[in-house]
């Protein structure tokens, strides 16, 4: 099951132009909020119309500005997950899943039970949406798209609006729903955690137009942009400059740093992870400082220490230390050596 999109649509502040393809796996659109990711599925599903390109789906041409081709959202057999599931709230579990079957009434009813069966809705089939817990709404949700035979999912941001232990129970039975559906998905996402959790390749997307497809790995390792490296969770970035071949100033952090892959002559940026140090008992070692202690702050299972390089006034770094090494440290100062510096 192939989805081929190239489109582009004219939005408030920037223009949307997104290109990719997926075929049977759960592709990320990992992204800030506003920068198209949303926008993208609503096209997709049919919900908006894009100014001009293309949409394809299995062989089949959803969407074609050069053809006038346009179907409409219920010809286009994509499963549409919504944020608060969209269930009808005046229809049974059962009635919520038939709404979507075709067929004559003893296909609609095979149908019906198929899923029922399928998501372990037989205890629940003529409750109410509102009697439902929100893992067995996803359920249904999923029922109900999956009934209606999708050939794609589309998948909206679907725990954004959770606390973080019904998020978690929710993500695993999502989790097992996907490992279990034959087709292709999308899950559109700002959370960085749960991107690499629950699929399998990430595309970056920064203000309507898609940096970098890659794999989760891939991505995480070396993000290929500084919208990915944001997006992964690095916390300190720098202006930059180069020295020289193999020398950067890393100027809001009043440090010179060692590069031993070599620098770029378009350099603009230095980024560190805040878990990328690696202490030390003096400068001798390459790319090793001494740091002052400027603030922490402590976390459930770790210290969010600011540090500065000594001697400066430059802008503090994120180090986010387990207790047990942090236990070790008695000075307010501390060597610290700077491991996997990337480069923008």
């Amino acid at each position: 099951m192939r989805l081929n999109v190239d489109i582009k649509k004219k939005l408030m502040n920037f223009e949307l132009q997104t290109a990719f393809y997926t075929e049977g796996e759960v592709l990320a659109l990992l992204g800030a909020s506003g920068c198209g990711k949303s926008m993208t599925l609503k096209c997709i599903a049919g919900i908006e119309t894009p100014d001009s390109g293309v949409i394809e789906l299995d062989g089949q041409m959803l969407f074609d500005s050069s053809r006038n081709i346009n179907l409409p959202p219920q010809q286009r057999k994509v499963g549409y997950l919504f944020q608060n599931y969209a269930l009808f709230p005046n229809m049974t579990v059962a009635e919520n899943i038939a709404f979507v079957v075709a067929g004559n009434k003893a296909e609609k009813k095979k149908i019906v039970a198929e899923n029922i069966r399928r998501f372990a809705l037989g205890n629940i089939e003529d409750a109410y949406p509102q009697r439902l817990s929100g893992g067995q709404q996803q359920r249904v949700a999923f029922a109900r798209i999956l009934a209606a035979e999708a050939k794609i999912l589309l998948l909206d941001e679907p725990f954004s609006a959770l606390d973080s232990y019904l998020k978690w129970q929710l993500e695993q039975e999502m989790l097992e729903i996907l490992e279990r559906y034959d087709g292709a998905a999308l899950f559109v996402s700002h959370d960085r955690d749960e991107v690499y959790r629950l699929c399998d390749r990430v595309a970056v997307m920064n203000q309507g137009y898609i940096e970098a497809i890659s794999t989760k790995k891939e991505l995480f390792e070396n993000p290929q942009t500084m919208a990915g490296t944001l997006l992964t969770g690095c916390k300190n970035i720098s202006k930059a400059r180069p020295i020289n071949d193999h020398m950067i100033a890393a100027e809001e952090w009043g440090l010179q740093l060692h590069i031993a892959g070599g620098v770029p002559k378009n350099l603009c940026c230095a980024g560190f992870r805040a878990h990328f140090f690696e202490l030390a008992d003096n400068e001798m070692a390459e790319n090793t400082f001494q740091m002052e202690v400027v603030r922490v702050i402590e976390d459930p299972f770790s210290y969010l220490v600011l540090v500065r390089a000594k001697g400066t006034t430059g802008k503090t770094l994120l180090w986010d230390v387990d207790k047990v090494v942090w236990q070790k440290i008695t000075a307010g100062r501390c060597f610290l050596r700077y491991l996997q510096i990337k480069l923008y």
